[in-house]
């Protein structure tokens, strides 16, 4: 498929829209949850937090000094070289929105200053036969992902074991992922897949239906149980603790129950675009 647009381009635009303005699906909670606050802190924390965004998409600057780790979701028909467009991408996105340089050598902890490095940015890659190539971009920011979590339960331990898990992963990252949080959880898989799953369900709009009726009332169940917490917006008290919980599944061996959490802060930045020969159209969210 020939590419109307560069690929470096679209990701610039991709990481400018995901970290300088509000979702849409986002900017709704945030405003519906402002109405049924009564607590004075509740209600304080909503507003600083709707000013910032506004402030943020107006002069065109990141909506937080941590602008995350970019990890991209790259869909339907595309080459190798894909890779190489995107990280110089991130790296002119890097200097020019600009982004705060996050990508750490682990151990020396030495900077590279431009957001790249070995196994950085991380892309997920996703072929099929549609005729378009579509990039999703989340950019995780450390307050949330220190706050993922996984256990390995025993199938005995069923759905109930499965919701104290996600409850009390949640309630014990308290305010530190700067709630009000989505909740992305991953069912089963291996390990790994859990934990990819986990953060894939974080790209969903909050809005959108999940279309197996068991995750959705599991869903619908841990979003009243956490909203019941009384944890509150930044954890300082209310009634809106998590705008949503996102789940993904996937088989699993018969003696094993995986069970993943990676917790989005109150922006959870998203941005998607797809590519067609006729052009680009961009959005900030993507049901994987």
């Amino acid at each position: 498929m020939r590419l109307p647009e560069p690929v470096e381009d679209v990701v610039v635009n991709l990481l400018r829209l995901a970290n300088t303005k509000l979702p849409t699906d986002i900017g709704w909670a945030l405003e519906a949850a402002a109405g049924w606050e009564t607590g004075e802190i509740a209600g304080i924390q909503l507003g600083a937090i709707m000013e910032n965004a506004k402030k943020a998409e107006h002069l065109g600057l990141p909506m937080c000094q941590d602008t995350g780790i970019p990890v991209f979701y790259v869909r339907g028909r595309f080459d190798s070289s894909i890779a190489k467009d995107i990280a110089k991408g991130v790296e002119r996105a890097t200097e020019s929105i600009p982004l705060r340089p996050n990508a750490v050598d682990p151990l020396t902890r030495v900077n590279s200053g431009n957001n790249l490095g070995p196994g950085m940015p991380i892309i997920h890659y996703m072929p099929t036969d549609d005729e378009f190539t579509e990039i999703s971009v989340l950019p995780k920011g450390a307050g949330s992902e220190n706050m993922t979590r996984l256990a390995m339960l025993n199938p005995s331990d069923g759905i109930e074991g499965v919701k104290r898990f996600v409850v009390g992963a949640v309630l014990d990252a308290g305010g530190r992922p700067c709630p009000p949080t989505i909740v992305g959880v991953g069912i089963g898989g291996t390990s790994d897949r859990c934990v990819e799953m986990a953060k894939e369900a974080l790209l969903a709009p909050i809005d959108s239906e999940n279309p197996d009726p068991d995750l959705a009332r599991l869903e619908e169940e841990l979003f009243m149980d956490l909203n019941s917490s009384g944890l509150g917006p930044m954890g300082l008290g209310g009634s809106t603790t998590s705008f949503a919980v996102k789940i993904r599944k996937a088989y699993c061996h018969t003696a094993s129950l995986p069970v993943a959490v990676n917790i989005g802060c109150w922006a959870t930045r998203r941005a998607t675009a797809r590519i067609t020969e006729s052009g680009v159209e961009y959005a900030q969210g993507a049901v994987l």
